[in-house]
């Protein structure tokens, strides 16, 4: 007898080996829309409560995150480990009622749900929203305490996806995630490969105060918005044989890359605001900072952006510089980078770094940082 599958596709049978007909892919989708339009209504009915209604998942821009990278459970995932699931289990029941501290993605978190509060007050019946989603592989009777967690934060995470120990990853389609954020790198090289933009949690090696009115996002350049392509020359070729690369190809689009998507929907949601005339008072700002050299290999970046028809509010060219300190200035709340001495020197300076596994660069080096959130 053939097992269920748990990532079947809306248009296979429950356990995923038997095509559904056309009339039974539409039923089914009837049946979707009568239990959004049936939640939409215990929602509106609720006419006491303070929390938003969460938007519909297909309107939404879902962020996934772990629970070790929305809170800081490194004392908790060492018990795991030296003492087992059961001990683990027993140890949060205990502890329901005490908050987990805040983790390397708490602070992003409460900057998109900051985005969400304009956007509500700017379109009140618009649901083109941020969606946060819970995911982990934590067992649902830890459930208690990270939900008393998130209210004691008084965050908006409605849904959760607890996986009692197996792994989410084939969930992450299902809820339709447009970025997963994880402290475990080997889930996040497991989305990126089935094409989902990820990015492993780094927690800051020391304490810089955020901006609480805007959402900042650093991004890097070549293989986190951009393909790899440019940097394969780089570490076949050298140097000079990337900057006639780039020349040769200025007018040429360069292919896009794991978080591009990530930044479209991010210029989607400053274009409602900037329609409202609030460009100068935007809550969100989108940062480039890559170690390309602006003279000599700048131009087909910032075309490409433009090709894409995107936005990037502020364009930092390095020239191979650090980026540490750049970003220090900037204090994004996330700031996502393919190359680990690039994660390392932001951590080191106190910004929350991301890292994309995406490349060429993942085989030249394989040093990762210190830090207990990605321990396995």
């Amino acid at each position: 007898m053939s097992s269920c599958s748990s990532d079947q596709s809306p248009s296979s049978s429950a356990c995923g080996n038997i095509p559904l007909t056309p009339a039974q892919q539409q039923a089914a989708a009837v049946g979707a829309e009568q239990d959004w339009a049936a939640a939409k209504a215990f929602y509106d009915n609720l006419v006491s409560t303070k929390r938003p209604r969460p938007p519909k998942p297909q309107n939404a821009i879902t962020v996934a995150v772990s629970s070790r990278a929305l809170f800081d459970m490194v004392k908790d995932r060492k018990i795991y480990e030296e003492e087992g699931v059961e001990t683990y289990v027993k140890y949060q029941e205990e502890n329901e009622n005490v908050p987990l501290k805040p983790g390397p993605a708490f602070y992003f978190v409460k900057a998109l749900e900051q985005v969400n509060a304009r956007l509500r007050e700017l379109y009140p019946n618009d649901e083109e929203l941020f969606d946060i989603v819970l995911m982990t592989n934590n067992h649902a009777q830890v459930g208690v305490r990270l939900i008393n967690s998130i209210n004691h934060y008084s965050l908006s995470i409605e849904r959760f996806c607890m996986t009692g120990g197996e792994s989410p990853i084939g969930y992450l389609t299902a809820y339709l995630t447009n970025l997963y954020l994880s402290a475990d790198s080997e889930k996040v090289q497991e989305a990126i490969e089935a094409g989902i933009a990820s990015a492993t949690m780094f927690t800051a090696n020391k304490d810089i105060p955020y901006c609480d009115k805007q959402l900042r996002v650093a991004f890097d350049g070549d293989a986190v918005l951009f393909s790899d392509e440019s940097e394969q020359i780089v570490k076949e070729h050298g140097l000079d044989r990337f900057f006639e690369h780039e020349q040769m190809n200025e007018n040429k689009p360069l292919a896009q890359g794991p978080l591009k998507g990530f930044l479209e929907d991010l210029g989607k949601l400053q274009k409602k605001f900037y329609a409202k005339d609030e460009r100068l008072d935007c809550p969100i700002r989108t940062y480039l900072v890559t170690a390309r050299s602006a003279a000599s290999s700048g131009a087909r970046v910032l075309k490409t952006l433009r090709s894409w028809g995107l936005e990037i509010d502020e364009a930092l060219f390095l020239a191979g510089a650090p980026k540490g300190p750049i970003l220090v200035k900037i204090r994004p709340h996330i700031f996502f980078d393919d190359q680990m001495f690039h994660i390392e020197g932001a951590q080191q300076l106190g910004t929350v770094a991301a890292h994309v596994p995406y490349g060429i660069g993942q085989k030249y080096y394989k040093s990762k940082p210190k830090d207990d959130t990605v321990k396995k």
